[in-house]
């Protein structure tokens, strides 16, 4: 008995990851599709042709757009929030931890979503949805100005305004999304590496002693 519990478990367990992995490709095709068309102007029609999926395999998946755009959203916070964790437990200063986060963001951001701006369309999903990833995003983003205040108290960042710093590191992150192209010089993991040092540079004590904003 124990063993066809232990079976059925592991089949289920099979199961939600193979439909994981089928919701990501399809979040990715979706992402393409808003790159091409712009979000608005995106429907489920062409989600499903960019991901080689017949409408109705696709809306087994998603019932509608507004199910998929929260999907995207849960997906990026969820793995922006495991990051946090892991760059606490990873990486020895605040500094460094900056850095991880900044190249996964864009990671996220240009990668896994293909460049689209569908992760910036809150204000596109009905209110109840809205209010619960408003509020995954504010977690994000209290993290991120925790790092950057032990990073002051370090000495190893300065900054009079943490807040004001994290919100410009997001800002210049996520818009990133809006001139990013697939097809550009640069791929995900290099704007990455260039976003970090440069945003992280720009908070590093300077040499004479001056304060920054």
């Amino acid at each position: 008995m124990v063993q066809i519990h232990q079976s059925r478990k592991h089949r289920e367990a099979r199961d939600g990851a193979r439909a994981l992995q089928r919701r990501l490709a399809i979040l990715k095709a979706a992402g393409r599709a808003f790159r091409r068309h712009g979000f608005a102007q995106t429907g489920m029609r062409e989600i499903a042709r960019e991901a080689k999926l017949s409408s109705g395999n696709l809306y087994y998946y998603f019932p509608g757009k507004d199910e998929l755009l929260a999907f995207c959203q849960d997906h990026v916070l969820d793995r922006l929030l495991l990051e946090v964790k892991a760059a606490r437990s990873g990486e020895r200063s605040a500094p460094l931890r900056l850095r991880r986060l900044i190249r996964s963001q864009v990671g996220c951001m240009l990668d896994d979503l293909a460049g689209a701006a569908a992760h910036l369309e809150v204000d596109a999903l009905p209110p109840r949805i809205r209010a619960r990833i408003l509020r995954k995003r504010q977690r994000y983003e209290r993290a991120l100005r925790r790092i950057i205040q032990e990073g002051v108290r370090e000495r190893a960042l300065q900054t009079a305004d943490p807040a004001l710093a994290a919100r410009a590191i997001l800002g210049a992150v996520n818009w990133s999304a809006r001139w990013f192209t697939p097809e550009g010089k640069l791929t995900p993991s290099e704007i990455g590496d260039r976003f970090a040092e440069l945003l992280v540079r720009g908070l590093s004590p300077r040499p004479n002693g001056k304060k920054k904003l």
